[in-house]
């Protein structure tokens, strides 16, 4: 069973009043099969997971993006992620911060940024799902200059449920 912060601890005392019934809890959480049908959902938690991907993007868009430049130049550095994205050096260290207090990279004065194997787990499954995502939307007939952008878009809002439905759907359009 899983807690949301305000019930932590308080579920033990009973499994249809806990966490199952607290309001606050977002409906795609996983709770004990023996509940699940017992609450309604909130009409507002069908948006909950749309906030958490956005929160999400930004790090798997850097981590993606750190993984490509060592790729292709051997390093990453600050500057070169301001370029890419378009941003002030400013706002990239607060990226890079909060990458290292996540543990996906380590950042050194004049050295760069390197990913740690978190992180570059992490940037393995983005790339993943983008490249099936691209693939999908290439698949359906979708014009490769607007499936490259959406994809930037779509990769980061995808279950796991529907990267495995994207992914049985190109090996019977294989066929």
């Amino acid at each position: 069973v899983m807690c949301w912060p305000s019930s932590c601890c308080r579920l033990s005392r009973t499994r249809a009043g806990g966490l199952l019934n607290d309001p606050r809890r977002p409906s795609f959480l996983p709770v004990d099969e023996n509940t699940m049908s017992a609450t309604p959902r909130p009409r507002y938690a069908r948006f909950e997971r749309t906030r958490l991907d956005h929160q999400q993007e930004l790090v798997e868009d850097y981590v993606e993006e750190i993984a490509q430049l060592h790729r292709d130049h051997g390093e990453a550095r600050a500057s070169d992620l301001a370029e890419r994205f378009g941003v002030s050096a400013a706002a990239v260290s607060k990226v890079i911060a909060r990458l290292k207090r996540d543990g996906l990279a380590e950042a050194r004065p004049y050295r760069g940024v390197f990913l740690t194997e978190k992180g570059s787990e992490l940037a393995e499954k983005v790339e993943a799902r983008h490249q099936l995502v691209l693939s999908t939307l290439l698949a359906l007939g979708v014009p490769p200059h607007v499936a490259e952008a959406d994809s930037e878009g779509i990769e980061h809002h995808c279950s796991d449920a529907t990267v495995e439905a994207m992914q049985r759907f190109l090996e019977a359009h294989d066929r």
